[in-house]
Parts: structure tokens; sequence; C-alpha cells
């Protein structure tokens, strides 16, 4: 028989208030989702407007620009977008920023796979599947033959249905997309993840699940009689869509060939002699303000009676232009954390950042920004995450420019980028029948002064995606 007692217990424990949560989540979003969650709050807090004056870096009288299709969509059984920024023109080709290092797509999704609550079975077919994935983030083969592989080379009995299962969940991974079977249900797929519920988003999902077929054919006048809307509205769900990429998978590849999607950084370094200009890349992302006409509406109503209804309006408006006050100080206050952040991280890394060269980063992990900024180490942790800044020399990752620090024998300390570089330089220059060994490896970073043990050596040969001895040699 199982004893049950009562006991008091005393403990202290922080709780954030909502504000807090949503400050937090603000801090987290790249500024692709920053724009879109400013717009959700357009759309769901009727006192915030957008501001209709231009910003100094757009193009004549600040008016949308005319959506050509023909830029979109290519005339073939197999529809795509071209998807470069929408602030390059077709004769900066050569000055497109291209991405700068990072994981293969494989590896992001199987990290993602562990906060999965899978089984070992469940891991082993979805790891799989994502093996299946190509480059361009697509599953192209059908489920049955899937299964019959797995069959073959693991040994697992496994149906489509099981797999299709599977599928859903890796379908939840990031980037949205990935996974997808075709055009349609990639697109689906991550206009189903976006927050918020917009009309244009509504109708753009409806074209998607419904007339896909006449929007490829570009039937663009049968589609705005379907839908029941007029030209600028549909021009506004067509914005919505070509927002989207189809080929989510090409974002995790290396180079910078014409099909890879670009990253929209989110800062912008400029340098001319030793002299930096940094920014926020603000393109596209609306500026907001509280709306003249309820403040004007408080003011009337103020200094006479006011009937029942009139009082709960009067609150309801209050509410929530306290709302919209914190939601505009929550951006500013996310753009001020940004920038001290990146102010401090470019400070720290200046040298590397004069010359583009790996082997200058200094060794820095978040705790040493966290100290330079007053900030805590999550803070850090959050600005950091999905941000990319744009250099001289190409758009870099935040997170690339973190590293532990090594020891020398003379006790200075090096970035364990450096480490790496030597590494992928012997290997490159090695005699491929006979491989140079982690051992081999090990003696020639300690020769050099590098204080190094070989499962270290084993370590970083392994993030560096770089196989073991053996798996290189050839004939």
């Amino acid at each position: 028989m199982v004893e049950i007692s009562q006991k008091q217990l005393l403990k202290q424990q922080q709780t954030l208030s909502p504000q807090q949560i949503q400050m937090i989540k603000l801090l987290e979003l790249p500024a692709l989702q920053l724009e879109q969650r400013i717009k959700q709050e357009i759309e769901e807090n009727p006192v915030l407007e957008e501001e209709k004056e231009p910003k100094e870096n757009d193009e004549g009288d600040g008016k949308p620009k005319e959506i050509s299709v023909e830029e979109y969509l290519k005339e073939d059984d197999t529809p795509s977008y071209k998807t470069k920024a929408n602030n390059y023109s077709k004769d900066d080709k050569q000055l497109a920023p291209t991405i700068s290092g990072g994981r293969s797509l494989h590896e992001y999704l199987i990290e993602q796979l562990g906060y999965k609550n899978l089984d070992d079975r469940e891991m082993t077919l979805a790891r799989f599947l994502v093996g299946s994935i190509d480059d361009d983030g697509y599953l192209r083969r059908d489920l049955l033959a899937v299964a019959d592989d797995i069959a073959f080379m693991l040994g697992i009995d496994t149906e489509r249905d099981e797999l299709e299962q599977i599928l859903y969940i890796i379908h939840e991974l990031e980037p949205a997309g990935i996974g997808a079977r075709d055009l349609q249900e990639c697109l689906v797929l991550q206009l189903e993840s976006l927050s918020g519920e917009s009309r244009e988003r509504q109708l753009a999902m409806k074209i998607l699940t419904h007339y896909f077929d006449e929007f490829t054919k570009k039937h663009f006048g049968k589609l705005m009689a379907r839908l029941g809307i007029d030209k600028e509205e549909f021009r506004l769900v067509l914005e919505e869509i070509m927002h989207l990429s189809p080929k989510p998978g090409n974002l995790y590849n290396e180079g910078g060939t014409e099909t890879v999607p670009y990253v929209t950084p989110d800062f912008l370094l400029d340098g001319h002699g030793g002299e930096f200009t940094l920014k926020l890349n603000s393109w596209n992302v609306p500026e907001v303000k509280i709306s003249k006409r309820y403040l004007e509406m408080l003011r009337g109503m103020s200094g006479r009676e006011a009937s029942n209804d009139e009082r709960e309006t009067v609150q309801f408006v209050k509410n929530k232009i306290e709302s919209a006050k914190w939601f505009i100080s929550a951006i500013q206050q996310r753009h001020d954390t940004l920038m001290r952040t990146m102010t401090e991280i470019l400070d720290h890394q200046r040298r590397f950042f004069e010359t583009g060269d790996k082997s200058d980063l200094r060794p820095m992990i978040l705790k040493d920004i966290a100290e330079r900024t007053g900030l805590d180490v999550s803070t850090i942790s959050r600005v950091v995450n999905s941000k990319y800044v744009q250099t001289p020399f190409g758009i870099i990752l935040l997170k690339e420019l973190f590293s532990e620090a090594m020891t020398t024998e003379d006790g200075s300390e090096v970035s364990s980028h450096e480490i790496k570089q030597i590494l992928i330089d012997c290997i490159a220059g090695e005699d491929k029948r006979h491989p140079i060994k982690d051992e081999t490896l090990m003696e020639i970073l300690n020769a050099r002064g590098y204080r190094i043990a070989r499962r270290t050596v084993a370590k970083y040969r392994e993030m560096l995606g770089i196989p073991v001895a053996r798996l290189r040699k050839e004939l």
C-alpha cells in the first residue's frame, strides 16, 4: 500500500512575464522572420500601422515594384523560382553574396532528429530517409522503393505507412519544406510553417493546394476570377508565394551557384582602410507606429459622460495602445541588443573582418561577448543563433566566428579554427596512396607547438567532414 504524505516546500523560482517571453522570441528571430512577425502584429493590433514613408535605401518614390512572374516561373514541367535577393539586380550577379562554411544538410537534419522523441527503430528509419534526401532537399524516391532498400541493406521490414509517419516528422524539421516529394508539397510545407494567418496567406495556400496547375501555367486571370480578388490583392498573394524557396536544401550546399538561394543577412558590414560601418539590415522590415486615429478617438471621449459600451471601447483601445507601445519598444530593444552584441564581436574579431582569413579568428566563446556587453550568456546565444553578417568577402553565419581556445607551447592561445586549417592543408597535400593517420597529424601539430591529443585531432577531422585515413586511400 502506498503511503500518501503532505508537506510544504519553499523555493525561489523566477517567472518571466508574457512581455519578457515575447521579447526573448523577438531577439531570436532572424531578419526575414522579423518582417513576418511585425506584419502579424499589425494584423492583430488595430492601433498599429505601418509607416508609409519610404526608407532611405528605397528607390524612386517608395512604391512597390511590379512583380515579374517571368522572373520566378520557368516554362517547363518542374516550375521553379529564381531565388536571388530582391535588392540585387540582374547585373549584380558577380557581387551576389555566398554562404560561407556550415554543416552539411544531412548532418543538420540528423542533429534535429535527436530532439524528437523517437525509439531506436524510428530513429534508424528516419536516418535512412534523411540519407535519401537529395541536395535540393527533396525525397524524390517512392517510399516502397525506400522500404525495399531498408529491407535489403538494414534487414528491417517496413511498410509505406510507417515510412509515411516518419516522413511527417522529418517535414517538421528545418529548413521548412525539407523532405517534400514534389514542388507543390515543398511550398505548402513552407507556408504552413509560417506564423500568422493573413488573408493573403490563406489565398496563397488555396492557390497551392487547389489551383497549383493554373498557377504554374500562369493563368492569372482565371485565378483572380476564381478567388474573387483584384489585381492589387493578387499581387500581394503572389508575394507570399515568391518568398518561399523551391529548393530548401540548397541553403546548406557549399558554393555560390545560381541555384543557391541567398541568405538574408541580419547585419551589413562594410569596411574600407581598416574602418568599418556596421548596421542592421532593415530592408523590407516594416516601420510601425501608433495610429493617430485611435489617439484622437481617446481624446474625443475624455472629459464627457460615456456609456458602458463607450467605456468598454475606451478600455479596449487603451489596452491595444499599451500593447503597441510595448511592441515598438521591444523592436527597438532588439535593435540595440543586436547592435551592441555585433559591435563587440566585430571589435574582438577585427583582424578576421579585415582579411577574411579564418586563421585570423581569435578564440571566442559566448561568455567572452557576454562579459564585454554586460549581457547574459543566454541573451548572446539568442542573438547569435541563426543570424548572418554580410561582409566584403561573403555572408558569414555568426556561430562560425566562435571557437574554443587551444594553448601552444609558449602559453599563447589560438583559435581551434587555426588547428582545423592546418589539418585541412596537411590532408589536402598528402599522398593519397598513403594518407596521413590521426596519430601522425597529432605529431605534426605537436611539432609546430600545438598541444593537442590524438582524440582531439579525430574530433576536429570529423567536424570538418574528413573521413579516416583508410577511407581516403586511393590506388
